[in-house]
């Protein structure tokens, strides 16, 4: 069965909720107060079943608003989930001024199918009905309700109730079904403690589905709940989905740390937010609104104090739109598409509203321009383009499934689809990157080895770890990515560690050569009695560094060897030694310090080291205080 969220709008005692207990049956004035003053404060809640001609079921589920001008904060809690609107006018007073704040409300809200229902006709002859339904055409021509059936009505004597119930079942028919595949958000609009059960919310399910035991967050502080049971328009159920009244009783939350304008939403993929950017619109009979002005802010049921930073203006013209970030003094869940209105800080009356575009603004931006462009795609209707832009703004970090899920309000299963029509976003795993900037990746990374290896030439290539710290924002499985496919199309290339570019080997200067070639023969020509580094390189005729960098470079070749702290050898006296070691074996398996010293001729200084380095090779074997010979 369908289900369509029906709101009433109108001035204060044109008889909205006496006409949704006429139709339904349920009083929706619920508070005591209400019943004693005779006008609703709160919002109310009721329900009806209908059949259209064709046949098919509705559920249309009634939110009842407060017309009374100090009550309009309650009445955007309200209004802000239905699908369609009855816009009520009494035919004895005609259009007032909340009937235009509502309309101009429902309007900002981007509500696009309603009925005009006129009350209390009974009360007035056929001729004041005609009238008022000519005011009625006048004021709505041009809008969303231009064309829409008008019904007059009694709920005193019930005549144009069946005339307005077949409208109802032709206008919610035609209503698109709201998405249950999407990701859950429920704002909420009451909370209450049941007897028997505990704590208990409701609001309308704007997207998604709950199910018993389905585990939600509460948003915007973070708390874990767990739904214990549902209800669908005051009957027990085992889910709801987008577009039902819903009731929830929750375990993990008291009434207390719960209230109006919370949300619940599926778990571990929104976040938070104080800033959002938006496409803002104002109303024609609004003041110019300047830029940093305060102002109310009102979405689903959340309501709170915010600041306009307006994109590119110092201010925004009655009946004009434009992008502005709203910074909003509490923190709230919202993703782009929710609608929002606002209302002036003082007096507090209606004065615009828009559309929520990015939930997730940087903190900087390098160019208002480019981003006013960047705000105008995600604004557009293209979902591709869309997601484009949004991986593109990401640049070389690339942006996750999961970031992208939080910041558009769509599920994997979505941006699956959308990514398979998106030849130009390239996948690694979970990570999403432009190929543009990927391209730039490529030619960064080469750039940078080249770079490295201009600066340091007697070094052979740069670690792939010094190299991968230099691109730090970008994901490593990226960075893997991109090195392998530079080495494939032999741009780089890979000795070891050492990470340079094909054909650029080491490049020395003659004094550079001549130190190198005197550090090789002052430790080959040493045998096992080599001199201590810091006095061979304090002969060379160059600095330090580059005398460091010639030893690194014939330790990489193994051309010299580090046993020690203190101790370098050449590798042809380590060869030396490990035939005397065989040889030595021949007379005898095993070998302590005092006889290596007989055998090599060195010093203690020397054997000690020399005998841990032919243990660490898996050529002797330490056995107390002697080595067994392998």
């Amino acid at each position: 069965m369908k289900s369509v969220i029906v709101g009433t709008a109108g001035h204060i005692d044109h008889g909205k909720t006496a006409l949704v207990k006429a139709l339904t049956g349920i009083d929706a004035d619920r508070l005591e107060e209400e019943k004693r003053r005779g006008i609703t404060i709160d919002i109310g809640f009721a329900h009806l079943d209908l059949v259209t001609p064709e046949g098919e079921k509705l559920h249309l589920g009634f939110v009842d608003v407060p017309g009374h001008e100090r009550f309009i904060r309650n009445m955007l809690a309200g209004i802000g989930g239905i699908d369609l609107v009855l816009l009520v006018i009494a035919a004895d007073e005609s259009i007032k001024p909340q009937t235009r704040e509502h309309f101009d409300i429902c309007r900002l809200l981007n509500v696009r199918r309603g009925i005009v229902v006129l009350t209390k006709s009974d009360t007035v002859d056929a001729e004041t009905v005609e009238v008022v339904r000519l005011e009625v055409e006048d004021f709505l021509r041009g809008s969303f309700l231009d064309g829409a059936p008008i019904v007059p009505v009694s709920s005193l004597t019930g005549a144009g109730l069946d005339d307005l119930k077949r409208w109802l079942a032709r206008v919610a028919s035609e209503v698109p079904a709201r998405n249950s595949q999407a990701l859950t958000r429920l704002p909420i609009d009451r909370v209450f403690t049941m007897k028997g059960f505990g704590t208990v919310v409701t609001g309308t399910l704007v997207a998604g589905s709950v199910r018993k035991e389905d585990e939600l967050e509460v948003f915007p502080d973070g708390r874990r709940v767990r739904v214990r049971g549902i209800q669908v328009h005051d009957a027990a159920a085992e889910q709801s989905i987008a577009g039902q009244r819903t009731a929830l009783n929750l375990a993990g939350a008291t009434t207390e740390e719960l209230s109006r304008g919370m949300t619940l939403a599926t778990p571990d993929t929104f976040r938070a937010t104080s800033r959002v950017d938006t496409l803002l619109a104002l109303l024609p009979s609004a003041k110019p609104l300047k830029d940093g002005a305060r102002v109310h802010f009102h979405a689903y049921t959340m309501e709170t104090v915010a600041q306009v930073r307006i994109y590119g203006s110092k201010q925004l013209g009655p009946g004009s739109e434009r992008f502005a970030q709203l910074r909003l003094a509490d923190r709230t869940l919202l993703v782009p598409g929710d609608r929002f209105i606002l209302r002036q800080f003082s007096p507090v009356v209606t004065i615009g509203g828009g559309v929520v575009v990015e939930n997730t603004p940087p903190r900087r931006i390098s160019s208002q321009d480019s981003y006013v462009d960047f705000l105008g795609v995600l604004a557009g209707t293209d979902r591709v383009a869309s997601l484009m832009a949004r991986v593109q703004a990401q640049g070389q970090r690339g942006v996750t499934i999961a970031e992208v899920a939080a910041r558009s309000g769509l599920r994997t299963a979505e941006l699956q689809a959308l990514l398979a029509t998106a030849p130009m976003i390239a996948r690694f795993d979970d990570v999403l990157i432009d190929h543009s900037s990927l391209e730039t990746l490529r030619k960064a990374l080469v750039s940078a080895v080249d770079t490295f290896q201009k600066r340091n030439p007697l070094v052979a290539g740069v670690s792939k770890e010094e190299v991968r710290a230099s691109f730090s924002d970008t994901p490593p499985r990226v960075f893997d990515r991109i090195l392998h496919e530079n080495l494939q199309q032999k741009k780089l290339q890979v000795v070891g560690e050492l990470v340079s570019l094909p054909g650029r080997g080491v490049v020395m200067k003659e004094d550079e050569a001549e130190s190198k070639k005197t550090i090789e023969q002052a430790f080959a020509s040493a045998g096992l009695k080599v001199p201590t580094l810091q006095d061979v390189l304090a002969g060379l005729k160059i600095d330090k560094a580059r005398a460091q960098k010639i030893v690194t470079l014939l330790l990489r070749d193994k051309v010299l060897v580090k046993i020690s702290e203190d101790l370098v050898f050449h590798q042809t006296a380590l060869q030396a030694l490990r035939k005397q070691i065989a040889a030595y074996k021949v007379q005898s398996a095993k070998i302590d310090v005092g006889k290596f010293k007989d055998l090599t001729g060195v010093s203690r200084k020397y054997a000690i080291p020399l005998l841990e380095y032919l243990d660490r090779e898996r050529v002797t074997k330490r056995v107390g205080d002697a080595r067994e010979i392998l």
